[in-house]
C-alpha cells in the first residue's frame, strides 16, 4: 500500500467515524444552546451548508480561531493585516471561523464590511470540501492548536496555503499526537508553514513533520487591553483600597477549582477549622480581603454562584452593579462574581492580584499575559503547560509567583503587597513583537499566491 493511498484510506475511516458522531454533535449543540443561544444559530454551517452566494473573486484571508482566547489573539493579527494590499489591488477581506459561542461573539466585533463569519466545518471530507468551495480563501491561518486532519487535507487538495500561527504543542498533547501519528502526522506535514511560540514547541512540532518556519514568540503579548476598562478598573481599585481592603481575583476559574478556592478563603476568614457550609463566617484576619471569581465559561456563572452560596457566602454579581462595585461588607463575607463577557481588562485592572485559573487543576492554565498587560500580578498553580514559556518568564521577572497548590496560592494572594504591578506591566511590554514577524511571513505567502 503506497503512503498516499494509506493516508486517504485512514482519512476515509476517520470521516466515517466523524459522520457517525454528527447526531451527537447536534444533541450537544441543543444542550449548550440552553445557556448560550448562539449555539442554536446557523447549525447547518457546521456541515457545509451556507445561505449566502458562493465567493467568486473575493480576496479572503481565512482565520480560524476556535474560541474566545484565540479570537482575541486573531484580532491582533487581523488589525495588522488590514493594511495589506492584495495582488488584485484591493484590501483583504477576512473569513472568520469559530467552534464556540464565545469565540463567534468576540469575532463579530472584529468584522468589517465585506468580511464573513461562519462556524468551523465539522471535520468530514464533505463538510470541509463544501466550505472551501464556497468561500475559496486565498490563504488559511489556523490559530495555536487547531490541527484537523480532513480540513488540512482539503486545503492541500484545493491548493490553499495553510499556516499554523502562534502554534503551541505541550508535552502532553505531543504524546497523544504521537499515538495517533498515522492520522495527525500527514495533517502537520500539510502546513505550508508553522510559526511556533517557543523553541520547545518547535521541536515537538517538527517531530510530527511540521515545517516550522520560525519561533515567533506569543502574539498575545502584542494585545492592548481596553483602555476604557483599564481606567475604570483603576478607579474601582482605588475605591476598594480606600475602604482598607485588597481585592484578589480568581481569574478564568475552571470546574473543580472553585470548590477548593472557596474552602481556602473560608479557612482564612473564619476562626473555626470546619469547612461545613452551615458554619458562621466572621472576618478574623487583620488583612481584609475581598474575593472576586470570574469563571472561564459563561455557562457556569449560575453554577459557581450556587457553589458560593453553599459555602456560606453571599454573592454579588457584576451584572447587578451599576457604575461602581458594591461597598465591601466586612460583617457578611461576600463573593463578587464576574458574570459578564468581554470585561477581563476591567477585572484585572481593579484587582491587586489574580490567581490563575486552570493552573490549580491539571488543565494547563489560562492566559496570564492579559493580566500582566493590565498591571495585575499573578499567582499560578503547578499546571501551566499551555503557557509554559510565558509562565516561566513571568516567574523569572517577578510578574508572577508559582505555588504548589490552592492553599499556598490563597496565602500568597493575601500578601499581594509583595507583588508589584509595575513589574507585571514591564514584563508584558518586554516580549512584544511576534505580530510583526508573523505578518511578514503571511505577506510573503500572499505575494507568491
Amino acid at each position: 500500500m503506497s503512503p498516499s493511498f494509506k493516508t486517504q484510506f485512514i482519512l476515509h475511516i476517520y470521516t466515517v467515524f466523524m459522520r457517525c458522531l454528527q447526531p451527537l454533535l447536534r444533541l450537544k449543540l441543543r444542550h449548550r444552546a440552553v445557556a448560550e443561544p448562539l449555539y442554536a444559530q446557523h447549525i447547518e454551517e457546521r456541515f457545509g451548508t451556507y445561505t449566502g452566494p458562493p465567493a467568486l473573486s473575493r480576496d479572503y484571508i481565512w482565520i480560524h480561531a476556535v474560541s474566545l482566547g484565540e479570537t482575541r489573539t486573531a484580532a491582533i493579527l487581523i488589525a495588522q493585516l488590514r493594511h495589506l494590499t492584495m495582488t488584485s489591488g484591493k484590501k483583504p477581506q477576512f473569513l472568520l471561523t469559530h467552534g464556540t459561542a464565545t469565540g463567534r461573539a468576540q469575532g463579530l466585533q472584529i468584522l468589517q464590511e465585506g468580511d464573513a463569519q461562519v462556524w468551523q466545518p465539522w471535520d468530514t471530507a464533505q463538510a470541509c470540501d463544501a466550505f472551501l468551495k464556497h468561500f475559496q480563501p486565498r490563504i488559511g491561518v489556523l490559530m495555536e492548536t487547531e490541527v484537523w486532519p480532513n480540513l488540512c487535507d482539503a486545503a492541500k487538495r484545493h491548493a490553499i496555503p495553510l499556516l499554523l500561527v502562534n502554534a503551541r504543542l505541550s508535552e502532553k498533547s505531543y504524546t497523544a499526537a504521537r499515538r495517533a501519528a498515522w492520522l495527525l502526522k500527514p495533517a502537520y506535514q500539510s502546513f505550508t508553514a508553522v510559526l511556533a511560540q517557543t523553541a520547545d514547541d518547535a521541536l515537538r512540532l517538527r517531530a510530527l513533520g511540521a515545517q516550522v518556519a520560525g519561533v515567533q514568540g506569543n502574539l498575545k503579548f502584542d494585545a492592548q487591553p481596553n483602555p476604557a476598562q483599564c481606567a475604570q478598573g483603576a478607579d474601582w481599585k482605588k475605591q476598594v483600597q480606600q475602604q482598607g481592603v485588597r481585592l484578589a481575583m480568581f481569574a478564568s476559574s475552571r470546574e473543580g477549582e472553585e470548590v477548593e478556592f472557596l474552602k481556602e478563603i473560608k479557612h482564612n476568614v473564619t476562626a473555626v477549622s470546619s469547612y461545613d457550609a452551615t458554619d458562621s463566617i466572621a472576618f478574623s484576619d487583620p488583612i481584609t480581603m475581598q474575593y472576586l471569581i470570574v469563571p472561564r465559561h459563561p455557562q457556569r456563572f449560575d453554577e459557581v454562584a450556587q457553589l458560593c452560596t453553599e459555602a456560606g457566602f453571599v454573592v454579588s454579581r457584576r451584572s447587578t452593579w451599576r457604575d461602581t462595585p458594591p461597598a465591601v461588607n466586612q460583617e457578611t463575607p461576600t463573593i463578587w462574581l464576574g458574570d459578564s463577557l468581554g470585561e477581563m481588562a476591567l477585572y484585572y485592572a481593579m484587582s491587586d492580584v489574580a490567581l490563575l485559573g486552570g493552573s490549580f487543576a491539571p488543565l494547563g492554565g489560562q492566559n496570564l499575559i492579559e493580566a500582566a498587560a493590565c498591571a495585575c500580578p499573578v499567582v499560578m498553580g503547578p499546571h501551566t503547560f499551555n503557557f509554559s514559556l510565558a509562565a516561566q518568564l513571568a516567574e523569572q521577572s517577578g510578574a508572577a509567583e508559582r505555588v504548589s497548590g490552592m492553599r499556598q496560592g490563597v496565602q500568597v494572594a493575601r500578601k499581594s503587597m509583595n507583588l508589584h504591578p509595575e513589574t507585571a506591566l514591564q514584563f508584558a511590554k518586554a516580549h512584544q513583537g511576534a505580530t510583526a514577524e508573523t505578518f511578514k511571513i503571511i505577506q510573503n505567502l500572499l505575494l507568491l499566491k
